[in-house]
């Protein structure tokens, strides 16, 4: 948390207020969200599945980004009452709304990314 008496913070509120963009981006910022909401699109919405599937990720930073998801209401938790405990997770109506957007997103990224990327590597 930051202070809201910090320069760092009124510039933040400030930004939000001119582009609605900057606020998508601190939603989606983390480094693992896009990949999260993928794989829970995708049915591997189990802590451990998403475990699984994201080997890299820390079981901290995972909890983590899944609560940052859960709080932007991008994704529900749902507990179910047994030993051991489960806990399953699926995609929200506005976690729904924003597959077509990252669609969008990812074939911009498949048309020029790699074109990019190729001029720095030869480099």
């Amino acid at each position: 948390m930051r202070k809201t008496s910090s320069t760092n913070h009124f510039n933040e509120t400030e930004l939000a207020a001119i582009c609605p963009m900057h606020n998508v981006m601190r939603v989606l910022g983390g480094r693992w969200k896009i990949a999260l909401l993928y794989f829970i699109d995708q049915e591997h919405n189990r802590f451990s599945l998403l475990q699984k599937k994201m080997p890299f990720i820390t079981t901290k930073m995972l909890s983590q980004q899944l609560k940052e998801l859960e709080q932007d209401e991008l994704v529900s938790r749902k507990v179910f009452p047994q030993i051991p405990p489960r806990v399953e997770y699926s995609l929200t109506k506005k976690g729904k709304s924003l597959l077509p957007v990252l669609e969008d997103l990812y074939n911009w990224g498949e048309k020029y990314v790699p074109k990019k990327l190729a001029k720095v590597t030869e480099k």
